[in-house]
């Protein structure tokens, strides 16, 4: 069907066109099969992704390079971040996921080829520019991974019932914990055992069946949604009044950019400290382990929703996450740091689903790419500042500090000894200017305005049942016949 413009609207405000499928049982089971998809798509790229990170780490020492490269993954989903969503915004959602795992596995087979062109002295050589070229290239398979995850949030406005969305939202966190805790496991042990060449392989093999399963997974899309007036072209003009035009949301897209920097200081350093504790094998399996908190925290949503008021969920759980930070350090004990991952991994979805399910209610379906693809870019732009920052601070300045005698005079009562001291001491700074900045969003008026707004706002694709009944009826009667074909 060709693209339309937006000449009428439903009731809730979206263009009556793009109510294609009443979200119901027919379109729950299609957000399952995309699900499943992405689930599969995602544990590759992710399993390359730490394998990438812990190589690079025992290769060469080096926190200042582990934090190059994280920050510069979160540099390029900035980057990106709104072209990727203007793209899911002018595209069927299915088309833009083949595109993504197009590319992914293009990028996965080039890094397969240099690693096949030169000798592994020279790729983990930091300091030559094959080691860049080779990490930069699986980068970019990961980068254009998030293009998917966009077009995810989109789907489960378009599939899923509103009055689902928030547990909807909290099965895709589950689902994550779960491909966390496959590809840590697993990355660690195939760094550990088989080395960096036939985890490519395995990446490359994997991304390979993710798309052809892609290609017979159905989304039942008629066209593409425009805000009335739009063309096919990518358009830019409308993310900011998209985003301006609901009170309170930007200042929760500026307050996840902030948590993000403090996230950017966990991502630096999280892997650093663990493989201080841990070996390269024994890390991934702690990390596989206490990803059940993800699986947890998920399923959790999922079960019980978030609340009347999502944004004040998100806000506990950051003061959660704050003191977590300063207590799971406290110690260079191995189970303590074990513990303290296992609760965050169980509080982060909960956040990560607060915000999603108040944008998919807040903003009119046909923009919801954009604002997801800027919320993306202004969130993670703020990590790799503070990656950046930090490695070199740490390397260069706190590690040596709190393996000196003043540093321990000075912090030994608080944080006790050990070799990763000074790290220990960038996750409790950190953490406790978290907790300043939650607590005083709390009080602000931007929580009040956002909270009053999604309170108010109807659900998005809702459509008239009694107009849509008898499509609706020969639609289920036509997928059960091609069910009953396949």
């Amino acid at each position: 069907m060709t693209e339309q413009s937006d000449s009428a609207a439903s009731p809730a405000g979206a263009p009556a066109h793009v109510a294609q499928h009443q979200p119901g049982p027919r379109t729950m089971r299609s957000f399952y099969q995309v699900l499943a998809n992405t689930a599969i798509a995602n544990i590759t790229s992710s399993y390359l992704w730490w394998a990438l990170t812990f190589w690079a780490y025992l290769e060469t020492k080096s926190v200042l390079a582990t934090s190059i490269i994280g920050g510069s993954y979160m540099l390029l989903v900035a980057v990106f971040g709104v072209v990727f969503g203007a793209l899911v915004d002018r595209m069927k959602k299915k088309a833009v996921m083949v595109l993504s795992s197009t590319i992914t596995l293009t990028t996965y087979l080039l890094a397969g080829a240099l690693y096949l062109s030169f000798p592994e002295s020279v790729l983990v050589d930091w300091g030559g520019p094959w080691f860049w070229v080779f990490a930069g290239v699986i980068l970019i398979g990961g980068v254009v991974e998030n293009l998917r995850n966009i077009a995810l949030s989109t789907t489960v406005t378009l599939l899923v019932p509103a009055e689902r969305r928030d547990k909807a939202n909290g099965l895709v966190g589950a689902v994550q914990g779960i491909a966390f805790m496959v590809t840590s496991v697993f990355s660690g042990l195939s760094v550990g055992l088989l080395g960096m060449g036939w985890t490519v392989v395995i990446a490359i093999v994997a991304t390979a069946l993710a798309l052809l399963h892609l290609l017979f997974v159905r989304i039942p899309e008629r066209g593409v949604a425009h805000v009335e007036g739009g063309t096919p072209k990518l358009d830019f003009r409308g993310i900011i009044p998209a985003v301006m035009v609901v009170p309170g949301l930007l200042a929760l897209i500026l307050f996840s950019t902030f948590n993000n920097l403090v996230g950017g200081v966990f991502m630096a350093l999280m892997d650093p400290y663990g493989l201080t504790l841990f070996s390269v094998e024994m890390w991934g399996i702690v990390l596989g382990v206490t990803s059940v908190g993800f699986i947890a925290g998920g399923l959790i949503v999922a079960r019980f929703g978030l609340g009347k008021n999502p944004l004040r969920t998100m806000l506990l759980v950051n003061i959660g996450i704050a003191v977590l930070g300063i207590g799971f350090v406290i110690r260079e004990f191995w189970w303590l740091y074990a513990l303290g991952i296992l609760v965050f991994m169980a509080l982060m979805p909960i956040a990560e689903a607060a915000e999603q399910t108040i944008i998919q209610r807040v903003v009119p379906f046909e923009k919801q790419g954009r604002v997801f693809g800027f919320s993306a870019s202004v969130e993670s732009a703020a990590a790799p500042v503070s990656a950046f920052i930090v490695g070199p601070i740490a390397q260069f300045w706190l590690i040596p500090f709190m393996a000196s005698t003043q540093g321990q005079d000075t912090f030994g009562w608080l944080l006790g000894d050990g070799e990763a001291r000074g790290i220990a001491l960038v996750f409790v700074i950190a953490s406790l200017v978290l907790l300043v900045i939650v607590l005083l969003a709390f009080f602000s008026r931007p929580y009040r305005q956002l909270s009053a707004a999604y309170a108010a706002a109807p659900p998005s694709l809702e459509t008239d049942a009694a107009e849509e009944s008898t499509e609706t009826a020969i639609g289920d009667a036509g997928e059960g016949l091609r069910s009953s074909v396949r």
